[in-house]
C-alpha cells in the first residue's frame, strides 16, 4: 500500500511504498537533508519533525528525550507507516542566516503502464506431463514396450499424431522403469516447434509426477546472471537469485573476454565458469523450494552474442574482428546436462537468437516480452550497460546497434566505484549554498563506494550546484574544504575517512567524471546516429523504453541533466526491468508468445557503428554536460540560465 510524505517547508510531495525509509523518500522526492553517513545513523545530522502522521522508529542516541517527544526523528531511521507531513530544518549560515533551497526536480522512470507493455499471456508451457496407466504385455498382446508406451499417451486419438522420442537412454532405460512402476509412469513431452510437428517425448518417469513440473528462466549477463524459478502448472514464480558471472575475473567486458578464449584451454576455462555459475542458482532456488535440481523440466535462457557463443563452447574469435561475424544467431536446443548443467539429463536448454556480434538474445528477448514487434507506436528501446544496446522501430521495421559505453555505468572506471551492493552511494544532493552532501547508500550502511545510478547523481548534483562546467571541470574559485586539489586533479569529497566504511576519504575526481561523460556522450550518440539513419528525430518517438537492473535505480531528470537521455516529454518513458529476464520468463510460461519470437528477430536490421563518421560527430559533441548544443536540453539551458543570473545577482 503506498503513503504520500509532504515535506515542509519545500511544499515537495512524493508517493512512497509503506514502509519506505524517510531519507531514500526525501532524497527521491528531491528534498535535501543534511547526511553524509549514508543512512547509518551515525552522524545524527538528518533530524526531522515528524508534523502528521507516523514512522517506526526507536529512539537514536543523537536524540534527546525532549526532542525525541516533540517528535523529532533522524530520517534515515525512520520507516514510513502512513500518510506523513515533515517537517525539514533548514541549514543555517555561518551568521545565523535560514539558508533557502529550492527541491529538486525529480521522477523515476515510470513503470505504470507495465502490464499494458507486456500484454498477458497462457499458462501453456513448451514443455508438459501426461500420466499414463499402460496395458501390461501378454502372450496375445505383445508389441515393444515403446509402441505400448505410444499407443498409450495417444489414449485412442486417432487424430492425434504420434509422438516421437529423439535419444536412445529413454530407450535403455524404458524397460525397466515401465516395469518398475508397475506400468503407470508420467511421460514428458516437448512441444512441437511449429504447430504441426508432434509431440516429442524426452523422459519417461515412475508413478505420477505431473505436480512437479518446473522451469527455469536465466538472463546471462556479463556481469550478473539471474535466474527464476517457475511453476510450470501455474505459472507462478516460485524463487528468484542472482550471482556475478565467474567469467568476471577473466574480464569485467566482453572483449577481453573473447580475447582470454583464445588463450590454451580459455574457452572451456570460461564455458565452465558460466555454467558454473547457472549451478549456483539452481542449487539455490531449488534448496529455497525443498527440491530437487531433476525436477527442473525446462530451461529458457538469453544472453548477449558473446555470452551466449561462451556457454555453448564456440569459439567467439571473429565477433571482434571485422567484418565481426558471429559463428551463428539461431542457436541450436541443447541438453543442459551435455553442457554441465546440473539437471535431469533429459531437460533442453533454449537460447534466444542473437542479430548480431554486440546486439544479442538478450535485446531480442526484451524486445519480444513488451511487445514491440506488435504495436504502431514508434519506440526507442534502450539496454544501458558497459556495451549499450539500442533498438528503433515498431511492429513495421526496426532498426539495432550497440555501442561500447565501457564500465563507468557499472561501476568501472571510478576512483571510489563499485557494484551495487551494500555500502555503495545510490544516491546524493548537495546543499546549492553550503555545498554539504546529502548522501543514501544501498542498505542504508556507511559509504564504501559509489555505484553507476550515485555517480549519475553526484555529477548532474555537482553540474546544477555549479561546482562542476559543462566540461566536467571543478570550480577552483569555491572555497570550501571539500572542494580540493588532489592527486588526480580536482575531487570532491563524498565522505571523510572518519564517516565511511572503508577509513579513508571517499571522493570524485574529474577522472571519474571525464569517464562518464564518454559513457553517457557514446550512448547519446548512439541513439542520434540510429534515428538519423531512419530519418527520425527524437521529437518523432511515442515512447521510450529503458531496459536492465541499471534503469531501475536511474533517476529520470539527473540522467537527462546529463546528456545520457533525451531532453523530450516525461510522460514517453518507460521502465521495463530486466528485459532479457522477462522475455525468457514470458517464453517458458506459453510456448504460443515462444514461437512468436522468429518474427521479432526477422524484423530488426543491425547497423555497426564501429566505421561510422556521424557517430564520431555525434559523440565529441556530446561530449558535454549535458552537450554542446544546448536546444536538444533546452530543461538544462534553462537552468543554467537561472544560474547565470542567479550569479550576476
Amino acid at each position: 500500500m503506498s503513503k504520500t510524505v509532504k515535506f515542509l517547508p519545500d511544499n515537495a510531495t512524493i508517493t512512497v511504498d509503506d514502509g519506505e525509509n524517510l531519507l531514500a523518500a526525501a532524497a527521491k522526492a528531491g528534498v535535501y537533508i543534511h547526511a553524509f553517513c549514508g543512512g547509518d545513523g551515525v552522524c545524527g545530522k538528518c533530524k526531522v519533525k515528524i508534523k502528521e502522521g507516523e514512522v517506526l522508529s526507536s529512539k537514536a542516541q543523537h536524540l534527546k528525550q525532549e526532542e525525541y517527544d516533540q517528535g523529532v526523528r533522524l530520517a534515515c531511521q525512520a520507516s514510513i507507516q502512513s500518510d506523513l507531513v515533515v517537517e525539514v530544518p533548514e541549514a543555517i549560515s555561518k551568521d545565523g542566516r535560514a539558508l533557502k533551497r529550492k527541491p529538486k526536480t525529480t521522477r523515476a522512470i515510470s513503470a505504470r503502464s507495465l502490464d499494458a507493455l507486456i500484454g498477458k499471456w497462457d499458462v501453456s508451457p513448451p514443455v508438459e506431463k501426461r500420466f499414463v496407466k499402460i496395458d501390461p504385455p501378454s502372450l496375445e498382446d505383445n508389441v515393444p514396450d515403446l509402441q505400448r508406451l505410444l499407443r498409450a499417451i495417444k489414449g485412442g486419438c486417432f487424430e492425434c499424431k504420434e509422438p516421437t522420442y529423439d535419444h536412445p537412454e529413454m530407450l535403455q532405460e524404458l524397460p525397466f522403469t515401465l516395469r518398475e512402476a508397475n506400468w503407470e509412469v508420467t511421460v514428458l513431452m516437448l512441444r512441437g516447434k511449429r504447430k504441426r510437428e508432434p509431440d516429442r517425448i524426452i523422459a519417461v518417469e515412475p508413478g505420477d509426477t505431473t505436480g512437479r513440473l518446473y522451469g527455469l528462466a536465466v538472463d546471462i549477463g556479463t556481469t550478473t546472471v539471474s535466474g527464476i524459478l517457475m511453476d510450470l502448472n501455474s505459472g507462478e514464480v516460485l524463487a528468484e537469485y542472482s550471482s556475478y558471472n565467474g567469467q568476471i575475473r577473466y574480464g569485467e567486458d566482453v572483449i577481453s573476454r573473447i580475447i582470454y578464449s583464445q588463450r590454451p584451454g580459455g574457452l572451456k576455462n570460461l564455458q565452465d565458469k558460466v555454467v558454473h555459475t547457472i549451478n549456483e542458482i539452481i542449487h539455490s532456488v531449488c534448496k529455497k523450494m525443498v527440491i530437487s535440481p531433476s525436477d527442473i523440466s525446462y530451461i529458457m535462457a538469453a544472453g548477449n552474442t558473446v555470452m551466449s557463443h561462451l556457454l555453448l563452447g564456440i569459439d567467439p574469435k571473429y565477433i571482434r574482428e571485422a567484418p565481426y561475424v558471429p559463428a551463428c544467431s539461431q542457436f541450436p536446443l541443447t541438453r543442459a546436462a551435455s553442457l554441465g548443467v546440473m539437471a535431469h539429463p533429459s531437460v533442453r536448454l533454449f537460447l534466444y537468437p542473437s542479430i548480431a556480434s554486440y546486439v544479442g538474445g538478450d535485446i531480442v528477448a526484451g524486445v519480444h516480452a513488451f511487445q514491440m514487434h506488435k504495436s504502431s507506436a514508434y519506440t526507442l528501446f534502450i539496454d544501458i550497460g558497459t556495451n549499450g544496446e539500442i533498438v528503433v522501430g515498431n511492429k513495421d521495421w526496426m532498426m539495432c546497434t550497440a555501442c561500447s559505453a565501457g564500465p563507468a555505468f557499472e561501476g568501472g572506471g571510478v576512483k571510489f566505484g563499485m557494484r551495487a551492493s551494500s555500502g555503495a552511494i545510490e544516491s546524493f544532493h548537495i546543499h546549492p549554498i553550503t555545498y554539504d552532501p546529502m548522501i543514501v547508500t544501498i542498505d542504508r550502511t556507511k559509504p564504501r563506494g559509489i555505484c553507476g545510478s550515485g555517480l549519475i547523481s553526484i555529477v548532474s548534483e555537482l553540474l546544477e550546484a555549479g561546482v562542476i562546467d559543462q566540461q566536467g571541470k571543478f570550480n577552483a574559485k569555491i572555497d570550501h574544504p571539500r572542494i580540493r586539489e588532489g592527486q588526480d586533479g580536482y575531487e570532491y569529497v563524498l565522505a571523510w575517512a572518519k564517516d565511511s566504511l572503508i577509513g579513508e576519504d571517499i571522493v570524485i575526481t574529474e577522472v571519474d567524471i571525464e569517464n562518464l561523460v564518454r559513457a553517457k556522450g557514446a550512448m547519446y550518440a548512439g541513439y542520434q546516429t540510429l534515428l538519423n539513419a531512419v530519418g527520425m528525430t527524437f521529437v518523432d518517438l511515442d515512447r521510450i523504453v529503458l531496459a536492465g537492473n541499471f534503469g531501475a535505480y536511474i533517476d529520470l531528470e539527473r540522467a537527462i541533466s546529463i546528456g545520457l537521455l533525451p531532453d523530450v516529454d516525461r510522460d514517453k518513458f518507460y521502465y521495463l526491468g530486466n528485459g532479457s529476464l522477462l522475455g525468457a520468463q514470458i517464453s517458458l510460461d506459453d510456448h504460443k508468445r515462444f514461437r512468436e519470437r522468429g518474427e521479432v528477430s526477422k524484423l530488426i536490421t543491425n547497423m555497426e557503428l564501429s566505421d561510422n563518421p556521424d557517430f564520431m560527430s555525434h559523440y565529441m559533441a556530446a561530449l558535454f554536460l549535458p552537450h554542446t548544443d544546448l536546444s536538444l536540453f533546452p530543461t538544462m539551458r534553462d537552468k543554467f540560465a537561472e544560474l547565470a543570473k542567479g550569479d550576476g545577482g
